[in-house]
């Protein structure tokens, strides 16, 4: 038995029959479902099962969503569950160790935020102690304010540095105080406490000797470098905040900051 056709209902003999999108068709009956253009098997479009031509063809449009209670519970458990995943992953990458490249730079950079950190926590030891010595921020510095403080001992002894401005005859000594007034006669003093033993003798030289308490790295030529704990002998003061002396793990001598050793 001959099936109708699906558009127009009649019967579709053999040779006009046209199988397509699960239906039977007559040829002449194969149209565009808008503009009712005849079409065939190579320039159709099926949609929903019926031919459309190119032009017509339904596109898909965005569907919006009415926010219901169900829909909003749903989101907001969607939310929850991502909100879970990242943070399971956070708490799995946290802590980690992220290797840093040992490249010249990244050497460079890390040393001075070193140096940086260790000067601050020695001033801030220093000032906590209650005798606070500021510490030059970097080897230029250092080296102006050494030959300033060389500058200003000559200068008091009454000796002016060649070149200098008390050299060429601004330099004018101090006047000798007037004695002070004559002073109650002392009253009678206690007896004296037996004198404690003296110290062992200084080592060859007859300078002190003293112990490393920071490191410390030479920021000139005529400067050592040592670390905690480092033995210095041969110990001269040069004046306030620096001095001279041999590093005996090294044989090395020259100028170290005084605030770095203590005395043994």
């Amino acid at each position: 038995m001959n099936p109708p056709c699906a558009k127009c209902k009649k019967t579709v003999y053999p040779t006009e029959k046209l199988s397509c999108l699960d239906k039977i068709w007559h040829k002449g009956c194969f149209r565009c479902e808008t503009c009712n253009m005849t079409l065939n098997m190579k320039n159709y479009k099926g949609y929903k099962k019926l031919p459309y031509c190119n032009a017509h063809y339904p596109t898909t449009s965005f569907t919006a969503v009415a926010d219901t209670p169900e829909n909003m519970r749903i989101k907001k458990n969607t939310t929850n569950q991502s909100a879970v995943v990242y943070q399971k992953e956070f708490t799995k990458e946290k802590g980690k160790f992220t290797s840093v490249a040992d490249d010249p730079e990244t050497l460079r950079a890390r040393k001075t935020q070193q140096q940086a950190s260790d000067l601050k926590y020695h001033e801030q030891f220093e000032k906590e102690k209650g005798v606070f010595t500021a510490v030059a921020d970097d080897p230029e510095s250092m080296r102006n304010r050494k030959i300033q403080q060389q500058a200003s001992n000559l200068a008091y002894k009454g000796t002016a540095p060649p070149g200098s401005r008390e050299a060429d005859g601004g330099y004018v000594p101090q006047q000798p105080r007037a004695p002070p007034a004559a002073a109650p006669p002392p009253e009678p003093e206690p007896e004296p406490e037996p004198e404690p033993a003296p110290p062992p003798p200084a080592p060859a030289g007859g300078a002190g000797v003293y112990v490393a308490i920071y490191d410390y790295t030479a920021a000139d030529d005529d400067e050592v470098s040592f670390v905690e704990g480092d033995r210095i002998v041969n110990g001269e003061p040069i004046d306030e905040g620096w001095m001279t002396g041999t590093v005996e793990r090294t044989g090395e001598t020259g100028m170290l900051p005084s605030n770095y050793v203590e005395q043994i």
